[in-house]
């Protein structure tokens, strides 16, 4: 009886483990249900910049890839998760890294205005523990939700282009956390 309640313990402990997963102090979903698509973490990896742990970035597809092009130019659902893990991280320096990402976008085009008004949705202080999501959906754009709470949606596929560049595009703010968020090793 003991084995049994043993193993019981070991199963129920690895079920629940198998539905996380923990990058840098970070921890993600397997799945992701969006409004009833179901989307599969593709791969997370630390932004650092200076020496500084900034945020843990999370990728989300319907299906697994490794191939940033197809993943960019995409029309599909899609999600990156962005976790703060450090008061390093300010609304100030969040927009202007995301102004200088969109200079760099390798693919896609943002206006002005997409680009202002994306920017007005992290008019709050950015802080320690944020939970922030970018859910592209195909003809309504990008959707943007901090810690819970629906900021607006911009853009169109284009503009998804343009900001998933940020990350994945071929001139990346952090190369290895693209490749950790394409799920390479």
């Amino acid at each position: 009886m003991k084995n049994i309640i043993i193993l019981s313990l070991m199963f129920f402990g690895l079920s629940v483990q198998a539905q996380n997963i923990t990058v840098s102090g970070a921890t993600f979903k397997k799945k992701l249900d969006v409004k009833g698509d179901v989307l599969t973490y593709n791969g997370a990896g630390l932004r650092q910049k200076y020496g500084f742990d900034l945020y843990v970035g999370a990728l989300y597809l319907p299906n697994q890839t490794s191939d940033a092009n197809k993943i960019i130019n995409s029309d599909e659902i899609q999600c990156i998760n962005i976790k703060i893990i450090s008061n390093k991280v300010t609304r100030d320096k969040f927009n202007e890294t995301v102004s200088e990402g969109f200079s760099k976008a390798t693919h896609g085009k943002a206006t002005d205005e997409q680009k202002k008004l994306f920017k007005s949705y992290f008019s709050a202080e950015i802080k320690d523990k944020d939970d922030i999501l970018l859910i592209y959906k195909p003809g309504k754009g990008v959707a943007v939700m901090i810690n819970g709470n629906y900021k607006g949606v911009v853009g169109n596929l284009e503009f998804k282009k343009a900001l998933w560049s940020i990350w994945l595009g071929g001139n990346p703010a952090d190369g290895k956390l693209k490749n950790k968020m394409l799920g390479k090793v």
